[in-house]
């Protein structure tokens, strides 16, 4: 019974994480929708080209401040939790579950071991969600500059 309890435990805190990275990234790209929206009448004059490569790298370094924010969230969690000794290892242990890179060499112990799922299904949505907001912006931002809208 103590193990189905434990079980239950991990399975509803890697939801709770995974919920509040996905509100965090989805607020994230309200603040940077806001921004483009504010860079609009910019982006779509010519030259269009280093225009849409501005928007394109930050709109990437968003991406890559919304995926750090993630790993921190995780990370911080796993250390609190005391699974962790030391911030550095919760760090690379979230940062290598959420990619999925699952090198092995550092392990969550036995009865913590299904937030290391919970934590690479989460990377595996992010990675989704964030893949689509970039063509999103780059597709809008195409669209704005040919004039097909404003």
């Amino acid at each position: 019974m103590r193990e189905h309890g434990i079980m239950l435990t991990q399975l509803a805190l890697g939801s709770v994480l995974t919920l509040a990275t996905i509100i965090i990234a989805t607020l994230s790209w309200w603040a940077l929708e806001a921004v483009l929206i504010r860079m609009h009448g910019w982006s779509i004059r010519p030259p269009h080209g280093p225009r849409l490569m501005f928007v394109l790298a930050l709109s990437l370094v968003w991406t890559l401040m919304m995926m750090t924010v993630a790993v921190w969230v995780w990370a911080i969690a796993l250390l609190e939790l005391g699974i962790f000794a030391t911030l550095e290892a919760a760090v690379y242990f979230a940062l290598v579950a959420f990619t999925t890179l699952g090198f092995g060499d550092v392990l969550l112990p036995q009865e913590w071991r299904l937030l290391g799922g919970m934590a690479a299904a989460n990377g595996l949505l992010m990675f989704g969600l964030l893949t689509a907001i970039l063509v999103e912006i780059l597709r809008d931002t195409r669209l704005r500059q040919r004039g097909g809208r404003h």
